[in-house]
């Protein structure tokens, strides 16, 4: 990972840094458009979140519960590894956490 091709940085509740990079930021708003705008909810999700989940592949799911959104209220999903580099993977917005939720929740606020 270049260091020009993180936009955002913040840290998990871990501890752990989490890096959004260009790519991932691109794949993120082409996958889900209504993202676009919302990088200041994703990077609070992965450093704030409601619960986190447990992921099928080692990676983790943090989910915030947002009153209000460009499109309405919402839940943020945000799924990223912790690792050496740790990253965001994907982001996007649901109304339905339980599907989510029920993967199994490993941290709680």
């Amino acid at each position: 990972m270049q260091k020009d091709d993180i936009i955002e940085t913040t840290k998990s509740v871990s501890g752990k840094i989490i890096q959004l990079t260009f790519k991932q930021w691109f794949h993120i708003v082409e996958s889900h458009d209504y993202m676009a705008g919302n990088i200041n909810n994703i990077m609070e999700t992965a450093s704030s979140p409601d619960c986190i989940v447990k992921g099928s592949k080692g990676e983790l799911i943090a989910l915030k519960h947002y009153s209000k959104t460009n499109i309405t209220e919402k839940y943020c999903i945000v799924v990223y590894k912790e690792n050496k580099d740790g990253f965001i993977i994907t982001a996007f917005f649901t109304s339905e956490p339980e599907t989510i939720r029920k993967r199994g929740v490993i941290w709680q606020k």
